[in-house]
């Protein structure tokens, strides 16, 4: 069956995370992804680690470059240089769907920005993603996941309370700002193809960090903006549902979540203590977060009674929602994970060796993504696509490499 994207070619000017966590999406979806990498050192990422692949063909391959480009094909052009550019722009002529994370304006010198390409395809959909956004008086500024976490008032809710041992500020453990982004481009990018479908125009896309970020914050975003009042950094505990956090067991940790009255009361039947769903302090789920302080300790001091694995067992047959604390191998041995085949163990890789990889969460009935391309190896791809694309012979090729536009990886 054929994937759902699997008409279109994009263009992929982007680096790092954001932009390659979108284009990513659109390759599994079936587009043809062809990633533009510098000659000789490639996007940024190839060198951030350990870890590195340790063994076989593929070693020295890093395990942040393959989280984010699986399914693309690797051209490495020289942009600064004038053939290099001039196959950029050939290569635009020809797709469905540009992304970039250049600074603003910084592609414009190389007749590489929106206004330029439009001219010469205006069906293209070319999607720009920065820090700060096209406008605005920090639209020159670098924006990077962490900054981008402190400034958009994540950090300001995540971490431990400030008057506990811990307590501060605290970022995500993953970086959220740039996955975020990547996911609202690539709704930006199935918005624009829509439009398009209509009316054959295509657009640009003005996709920022700080933007996503804002309004990520949503439920504390509105807290603020409905009582005058920034919310705080709660730990694990939740502003507006309890019992809804993190307690501890006998042997380690459990997250109860109980999201609504009746949940509560079946707890507190596992939990041998209905006279607590009875209390018309805890009854209703606005008066248990009225009296919190109260109740939470409550609740800490019962889960202490039992193993995690106890709670899990005896919660889960009330259906009460509750959950233990992976770590992330432990994530890869949940019986779920295994059943949705969360990991991909072995992808042929272009060294003749094979990397792992993450599944992709899209599922399709009718049209599956192909998640099991592994990321490339830099310029493995430089010749089959310009020969490809552009219809370039050898001849040509031999003479952009000796040139230095463009390298390729051969055999």
């Amino acid at each position: 069956m054929t994937a759902p994207l699997s008409h279109l070619r994009v263009l992929d000017l982007s680096r790092v995370l954001a932009g390659p966590w979108s284009t990513q999406a659109l390759a599994d979806m079936g587009a043809d992804v062809i990633k533009i990498e510098r000659p000789g050192s490639g996007d940024d990422t190839r060198g951030w680690g350990p870890p590195f692949v340790a063994d076989g063909p593929a070693a020295g391959e890093s395990a942040y470059f393959m989280a984010a480009n699986r399914g693309k094909k690797s051209v490495a052009v020289d942009i600064a240089s004038e053939r290099g550019r001039a196959l950029i722009i050939e290569l635009a002529k020809k797709s469905d769907i540009l992304v970039e994370n250049y600074k603003v304006g910084g592609l414009k010198k190389y007749g590489l920005d929106y206004d330029s390409l439009s001219k010469i395809n205006p069906g293209l959909i070319y999607c720009s993603i920065t820090g700060f956004g096209q406008t605005g008086p920090y639209a020159q500024r670098a924006g990077y996941d962490f900054m981008i976490q402190g400034m958009g008032g994540l950090m300001s809710v995540t971490g431990e309370r400030d008057a506990l041992p811990g307590g501060g500020p605290q970022k995500a453990g993953v970086a959220l700002a740039d996955i975020l982004t990547g996911l609202n481009a690539t709704i930006a990018i199935l918005g624009a193809l829509a439009h398009r479908e209509r009316t054959g125009e295509g657009q640009h896309l003005d996709i920022a960090l700080f933007d996503v970020q804002v309004a990520s914050l949503a439920n504390q975003a509105l807290s603020y903006l409905v009582s005058g009042t920034s919310p705080v950094r709660m730990g694990n505990a939740h502003t507006a549902i309890v019992p809804y956090e993190v307690f501890a067991s006998s042997d380690g940790h459990l997250i109860l979540a109980v999201g609504n009255d009746g949940q509560f009361v079946r707890f507190c039947e596992v939990a041998g203590r209905p006279e607590l769903a009875a209390d018309p302090r805890f009854a209703v789920n606005r008066d248990r977060v009225a009296h919190r302080e109260i109740l939470a300790p409550m609740v800490a001091e019962i889960i202490r009674t039992r193993t995690t694995r106890e709670w899990i067992a005896d919660l889960e047959a009330a259906a009460v929602p509750c959950g233990p604390i992976n770590t992330i191998a432990e994530v890869f041995e949940e019986p779920q994970a295994k059943a949705r085949g969360l990991m991909n163990p072995a992808l042929p890789h272009g060294s003749g060796g094979t990397v792992p990889g993450v599944a992709s969460p899209l599922r399709f009935s009718k049209t599956p993504v192909n998640d099991k391309v592994a990321p490339p190896m830099l310029g493995e791809h430089t010749r089959e696509v310009l020969t490809r694309v552009l219809g370039l012979d050898e001849a040509e090729l031999d003479a952009l490499e000796a040139g230095g536009a463009v390298q390729s990886r051969k055999g």
